[in-house]
């Protein structure tokens, strides 16, 4: 039985370390890609070596009783030396928890008024322009918006940020709470229904280019059947990247057009299943928020994801066209396309030549 326990627990070590090398780069806490993730990691290891200080003095003591204090042969009737009402030792055991509290509570407190503080978010220059990038964040069931107010933006499931410098966020849901999360870049902030949360990341330009310019992002408060799949992508640019980017986006003000007859083809199963009711076509969706239903598609033709987790081609885009409830149980698309395989080739090479930027 012994031995059978034992080479069980090797397996599952043996396993835990496999499985902790699996997963996508930059998607974790422990790999900083900016300024406000090595802060937080820093107190993380300043908290955990407080604990670990702890726990290694209480069993150092407990060790030293053990052995010293046990009772020995011919010695049942000793008593220990007494020290209840010792001066000295009701100091040292009052202070040194204040120390390791002080410790700890200090940088805590300072780091939290420091990321906290966003009054530079609404900073104008001479001309009345916001000086910082600004990013409205709406998370609903189970997809991303991402609106540049300022730049008259707006897309879905890929964002898109200069890197080395800050970048704003307000934050809100449009059903129920939900939980912005970029594990490289930050601590997670809820998305509430009646509230903005605000606050900024920075994004590293040397980690960004060693991740390919890509950075993972989650939802991390259970909000549904699909919370698991509720991912974004975080695209990471220069400056002057950012800037081609947002202009190309300005300038989609007009629906691209199709390049292919199957491709026009498309467009036509797209409008007349009133797909145009829900989804976007353009960058400027000069639409209330209450009517963006479903994700913008300006730009679908430069994704990386189809609905934000399966991998980018057509067999999957079709498949989820066809049935979504299948990869999100629990979206608000609907549940079923009645399409034939033709009608969905064509919807697909539609979707897929949107394109912004080539």
């Amino acid at each position: 039985m012994g031995m059978k326990f034992g080479r069980l627990s090797f397996l599952f070590l043996l396993l835990t370390l496999v499985l902790a090398g699996c997963g996508e780069p930059f998607l974790s806490t422990l790999k900083p890609a900016g300024e406000v993730a090595e802060t937080q990691l820093t107190l993380l290891f300043i908290s955990t070596s407080i604990m670990v200080l702890v726990i290694l003095v209480v069993v150092i003591i407990y060790l030293i009783v053990l052995f010293r204090f046990r009772r020995k042969k011919g010695e049942e009737n000793k008593i220990p030396k007494q020290v209840e009402g010792s001066h000295k030792l009701e100091i040292i055991w009052t202070v040194i928890p204040i120390l390791l509290l002080l410790s700890l509570s200090v940088p805590t407190i300072a780091a939290t008024f420091k990321l906290g503080d966003v009054k530079d978010m609404d900073k104008v220059d001479k001309d009345g322009n916001r000086e910082a990038l600004v990013v409205n964040v709406r998370a609903n069931l189970y997809w991303w918006e991402f609106e540049y107010p300022d730049l008259g933006i707006i897309t879905s499931q890929d964002l898109v940020v200069p890197t080395d410098e800050k970048v704003y966020f307000n934050l809100k849901a449009s059903d129920v709470k939900h939980s912005f999360w970029v594990p490289a870049a930050g601590g997670k902030m809820d998305t509430n229904t009646d509230n903005e949360n605000k606050f900024y990341l920075v994004f590293d330009k040397e980690k960004a280019d060693e991740a390919g310019n890509l950075f993972y992002g989650k939802c991390a408060e259970l909000c549904g059947p699909s919370h698991a799949y509720m991912d974004f992508k975080v695209k990471a640019v220069s400056r002057d990247e950012f800037n081609q980017w947002a202009t190309a986006m300005q300038k989609n003000k007009e629906e691209v057009q199709p390049t292919s007859d199957l491709a026009k083809q498309g467009q036509e199963v797209f409008q007349a299943n009133n797909c145009i009711a829900c989804h976007a076509v353009t960058a400027n969706d000069a639409r209330p928020e209450t009517a963006r239903t479903a994700p913008n598609l300006a730009d679908f033709g430069n994704r990386t994801r189809v609905a934000g987790i399966l991998e980018y081609n057509e067999e999957n885009l079709k498949a989820w066209i066809q049935n979504p409830e299948k990869f999100k149980p629990g979206n608000q698309m609907y549940k079923e396309a009645n399409l034939s395989e033709e009608e969905l080739d064509a919807l697909a090479e539609y979707l897929m030549g949107l394109k912004v930027q080539e």
